[in-house]
């Protein structure tokens, strides 16, 4: 980085001064992006380094006030049938320049169009050529609640619901509802090159992508047409980096500027170095142990419950997260409205989940596997320590369980079409509602979206969920989705694990840096002194 600037030196002997010299943000995370295309992923990984850097959605979320907020509509009203939506779309929206694609217009209506239509019609050509399907949008349900999405005129566009869903505008923050550019996946489409927008994306946000080398880095330049001002940072770079070890070293020598998903013991070093910062907030999700219900014996409730009762939580999350997470009970986080605290979860007992197994007919345990990733994250800070774990007090009741590590981008995909027995999972709820949490993990319509990683399908359970989006009054919803979580614990559908605190770790000289409840990344007002 700083060979990089003599240039800039040696030019400055014979130039005028330019008002401020070039800045650098390197942030160190902790694995690839899955790709670019972001509505056909559902990692969180992915959403930072496409959704959150190049794109823009129609709201914004902003976990301060816990209200949505203007972005690419500066406004939006819903008619008194509580089915139709209209947004007035912010004028003078660019999109990225560069040097494979130079848009001849600004953002409109067309758009906007196009990217709902994309993952609705099932006769878009684009539709027909998303290799990983839709997963947030067939998860959600979109194609059956969204009757019609249409553009009155260039700076309006009107959504028509086929029923009411009191959490449509919350998943309109939600990163697979970034907007695509209508002319540029035109000019893929007629190049005969659709591939080309999971590599070379195109968007409105703060940052312009410029390039990615897998497993090493993705470079992005600051985009000096953005809508809220061009970011403070002139160039933005993700260093992969899996080892939260390494993380930490390169944030200590200044290779990286923010350092994500640092392991607890970290966090107490980085506070005792007077270069470094410790950004936290607690976190709006939940690491949990998905049971896939479609594996026998896994389809066996009995079974299932075995597995949580076998589990000595306590010692892992000592153990794992090392005193920086609360215990989970149930997919949801404690902060969340519409929480069960009364649920009485299952407390770990070896001798009753003997009894539970021989009553499933398993008295002598069976054998099954382990699927977790090779670096830890904010959700996983030691996967190793963890499966090796629940691999031992599983032996203990009987169940024998071969751990296998798996790439995280390969673990995803393969865990999406449920090859996977017992699997170390987290979801991160990014929209505020509760409901985030159950139409995602335990629809039915998310088993065929691959994101329901229980792969449980229960007509009671997927009325309770529907209902409790279709009525907007929250203590109403409240006491739908308790009974929700009462039937989830029941059947034992996670071994939910922990509501973890997220923290991340900077420079001093980084100002403006906030950590996400939900896992989200801004660095478009970061500024490095």
């Amino acid at each position: 980085m700083r060979l990089a600037v003599l240039p800039f030196l040696f030019a400055s002997l014979s130039a005028p001064l330019m008002a401020h010299a070039a800045t650098s943000l390197s942030v160190c995370t902790e694995a690839s992006p899955e790709g670019f295309d972001v509505v056909q992923y559902n990692s969180l990984t992915t959403t930072n380094a496409s959704a959150d850097v190049l794109m823009n959605r129609l709201v914004d979320y902003d976990a301060q006030t816990g209200k949505l907020v203007a972005s690419l509509a500066e406004s939006w009203s819903v008619w008194p049938d509580g089915l139709t939506y209209d947004f007035k779309l912010r004028s003078g929206v660019k999109f990225h320049h560069t040097d494979y694609f130079t848009p001849t217009r600004d953002m409109n209506a067309e758009d906007v169009v196009f990217s709902f239509q994309r993952m609705l019609d099932p006769a878009n050509p684009w539709n027909k050529v998303a290799v990983q399907g839709f997963p947030h949008a067939q998860s959600m349900q979109w194609p059956s609640l969204i009757k019609k999405v249409e553009a009155p005129d260039a700076n309006t566009v009107r959504i028509t619901l086929d029923h009411p869903d009191a959490t449509f505008l919350a998943t309109l923050s939600m990163g697979f509802a970034s907007i695509y550019s209508a002319e540029y996946t035109a000019q893929l489409m007629k190049a005969g090159t659709p591939e080309k927008l999971n590599s070379q994306p195109i968007g409105t946000g703060p940052f312009v992508f410029k390039r990615f080398q897998k497993d090493s880095v993705v470079r992005y330049e600051a985009n000096p047409d953005y809508f809220a001002g061009k970011p403070a940072v002139d160039t933005l770079v993700y260093a992969i980096t899996p080892d939260a070890n390494v993380r930490l070293q390169r944030i200590k020598q200044n290779e990286c500027q923010v350092a994500l998903s640092p392991k607890p013991l970290d966090v107490t070093e980085a506070g005792k170095d007077p270069n470094l910062k410790v950004e936290k907030t607690d976190a709006f999700m939940t690491a949990f142990l998905a049971i896939n219900s479609q594996h026998p014996p896994l389809d066996k409730s009995e079974v299932r419950q075995a597995i949580n009762l076998a589990f000595d939580k306590d010692t892992y999350l000592k153990a794992v997260f090392e005193g920086s997470a609360r215990a989970a009970n149930g997919p949801y986080p404690p902060n969340t409205w519409g929480y069960a605290s009364d649920l009485p979860g299952y407390k770990y007992d070896v001798a009753k989940a003997k009894e539970l197994l021989a009553k499933a007919g398993l008295k002598d345990g069976f054998k099954t596997t382990i699927w977790t990733r090779p670096s830890g994250s904010l959700l996983n800070p030691n996967p190793s320590a963890g499966a090796q774990l629940l691999q031992n007090d599983l032996a203990a009741v009987g169940i024998k369980a071969e751990i296998k590590v798996i790439e995280w981008g390969e673990l995803i995909r393969r865990a999406k079409t449920g090859e996977h027995d017992l699997l170390f999972m987290g979801w991160a709820g990014d929209n505020g509602d509760p409901d985030n949490f159950l139409t995602p993990q335990f629809s039915c319509a998310a088993v065929k979206s691959g994101t329901n990683f229980a792969r449980y399908c229960d007509e009671g359970l997927d009325k309770l969920i529907s209902s409790g989006k279709a009525v907007t009054d929250q203590a109403q919803r409240s006491k739908l989705y308790h009974q929700a979580q009462e039937q989830i614990q029941k059947q034992a559908l996670w071994l939910p694990l922990a509501h973890p605190t997220a923290f991340a770790l900077t420079r001093k000289n980084v100002l403006g840096y906030e950590v996400s409840p939900f896992g989200r990344q801004d660095f478009s007002k970061v500024t490095v002194k």
